[in-house]
């Protein structure tokens, strides 16, 4: 019997491994796709916000050729710390639930059960899109991740969104050659997006290089238009691709599977013991910005990766065969 099984294998399921390893605990990472896998997901060549210090994890630095990591960056450093601590992970891995009761869980996977004493969900929420429910959104012109701008070369191309990935995609596109369209629900550009790039994106739309409309919304996509409501009345407007960038979510439907319960609050936060992290389903302990709910900017690498050693130290403590590190 495992001592602990961690469910995702992205930067803070990396940190509950090494938390794991250190305090004695034999530990299994399950991850249904790639190594880090949220971050394979991410822009070609993006630049993190953050500076290598704050991304670092088990106490191996982050080297980098700028000021800030770049996503390649990333993960080749998340890779080389896997390799350097030896972590137990199985890829391409799904879990599809949790049976039995604390000190005696049975993980369910595609491919095998696993019995152990402790779990720890550590998902994320980038593999969710916060869908618009329109028709049209399933057309295979839509996609909800952004990757690179070389595809939409002379192309009309509308971003949906108004916060980082939104403009940092709006100005990308725009700047290598297609005719960009930004549909904002709200009356201005997110004041959370980062004070490099705000102004860079209202400069861009000022002087027309990028065209914007405000207070709209899509209520429909079609092969060859989208259709909006605008504070004008109703405008159909060309299009060939839609970035629909409008945010992400845990995923609720496998954390109910899983024995997690909710409050009753906008953000749906996952409720769960502020120091150690366990949830109301004894021995089940939630990692990273999943604990935030859909409050997704709450949690982030640079803060979440301490969850790991205060999840740990609780379960070496309680399965009695670790040993608990007070930092």
């Amino acid at each position: 019997m495992l001592d602990v099984i961690v469910i995702g294998a992205g930067p803070i399921g990396l940190a509950c491994g090494i938390a794991a390893k250190r305090r004695g605990l034999d530990a299994l990472l399950i991850e249904k796709g790639a190594l880090v896998n949220s971050l394979t997901g991410y822009p070609t060549n993006m630049e993190f916000f953050s500076t290598p210090d704050l991304l670092e994890i088990g106490g191996h630095p982050l080297p980098t050729a700028g000021y800030k990591p770049i996503r390649e960056e990333a993960l080749d450093y998340y890779r080389r710390v896997a390799a350097a601590e030896q972590l137990k992970i199985n890829l391409y891995e799904r879990v599809l639930g949790l049976e039995g009761e604390d000190g005696n869980f049975i993980v369910v996977t595609n491919r095998d059960r696993y019995a152990c004493r402790k779990v720890v969900a550590a998902t994320g929420f980038f593999d969710v899109p916060n869908l618009m429910g329109i028709p049209g959104e399933d057309l295979p012109k839509v996609t909800h991740y952004y990757k690179e701008p070389y595809a939409y070369v002379g192309q009309e191309v509308a971003v949906i969104g108004a916060k980082n990935s939104a403009a940092k995609a709006a100005l990308d596109c725009a700047r290598h050659g297609a005719h960009v369209t930004l549909i904002v629900r709200g009356s201005e550009i997110s004041p959370s997006v980062k004070y490099w790039i705000k102004p860079d994106l209202e400069n861009r739309i000022k002087e027309g290089k990028i065209r914007a409309f405000f207070n709209t919304c899509v209520e429909e996509i079609t092969p060859t238009s989208l259709h909006l409501a605008t504070a004008d009345g109703p405008t159909e407007i060309a299009n060939d691709w839609v970035l629909a960038l409008t945010g992400y979510r845990p995923d609720y439907t496998f954390l109910t599977a899983l024995g997690v319960t909710f409050a009753d609050d906008p953000a749906r936060s996952p409720l769960h013991d502020e120091t150690t992290f366990e949830t109301e389903r004894a021995g089940l302990y939630l990692a990273g910005t999943v604990n935030g709910g859909l409050n997704t900017s709450k949690w982030f690498i640079e803060n979440a990766r301490f969850h790991a050693d205060h999840i740990m130290d609780d379960i070496a403590q309680k399965v009695g065969t670790g040993t608990a590190i007070v930092n």
